[in-house]
């Protein structure tokens, strides 16, 4: 996509640069325009803070974005959900697309987990379509299917370190996947609040199955 006409916009690095094409960073408004957020009631040095002291002069929301081969912007949401593997900046949605878009595949969430060698790794959690779980959940072809699939969809940069077949996701009671519980599972820690579940035993359940060693490949 391209900015709306009189929407001035950039893709930028770490220390504010320009990126080229094929380079993705964080989008900003380099000029004010009618439709941002233009302050925050009653306190406007949270404001300034949140929305301008990340790279001054220049309005950052918190999205992450890359331009293609043509010049063109791809959004890749928050940078919370973007990761970073070994400089390349891959969006956790861009993953979760390339799985889901295998035939066999239901449902797909993935976070990134602190890797030593490339800085963030690939971990994904993957619910399989219809009665197929258990055909699947004891091999290991299907996994490294979904980790060719993955190159062949994005790039062998995007292949998953790790792939998690769980007959269900934890979701919220009004159907959201709980990312935040999935990420802690990924980095071993200690879960978070689970009080919103809908069903608590299945994040339990997927941390028992990663502590048990779950899909991982190298």
């Amino acid at each position: 996509m391209s900015p709306f006409p009189g929407v001035s916009v950039d893709i930028i690095d770490n220390d504010g640069r320009s990126v080229g094409n094929d380079e993705g960073g964080y989008l900003v408004i380099t000029a004010p325009w009618p439709g941002m957020l233009r302050g925050i009631w009653g306190d406007d040095e949270r404001y300034k803070e949140t929305y301008w002291s990340r790279f001054p002069g220049r309005y950052f929301a918190g999205d992450g974005a890359k331009r293609d081969q043509d010049g063109d912007i791809w959004l890749l949401g928050r940078v919370d959900d973007v990761m970073n593997i070994s400089g390349h900046r891959i969006s956790t949605t861009e993953v979760e697309h390339a799985l889901v878009s295998h035939p066999a595949v239901a449902e797909a969430a993935v976070v990134g987990a602190s890797d030593a060698t490339t800085g963030q790794a690939i971990v994904a959690f993957v619910t399989v379509k219809g009665t197929g779980f258990d055909d699947v959940a004891d091999g290991d072809t299907f996994v490294a299917q979904l980790r060719d699939h993955v190159a062949h969809e994005i790039g062998p940069i995007a292949k998953p370190r790790q792939i998690m077949l769980t007959p269900e996701l934890p979701k919220t009671r009004s159907g959201k996947i709980m990312r935040r519980l999935l990420r802690d599972v990924a980095e071993h820690r200690e879960l978070g609040d689970v009080t919103t579940l809908m069903d608590p035993t299945v994040v339990n359940a997927i941390k028992e199955g990663m502590a048990a060693g779950g899909d991982d490949q190298e």
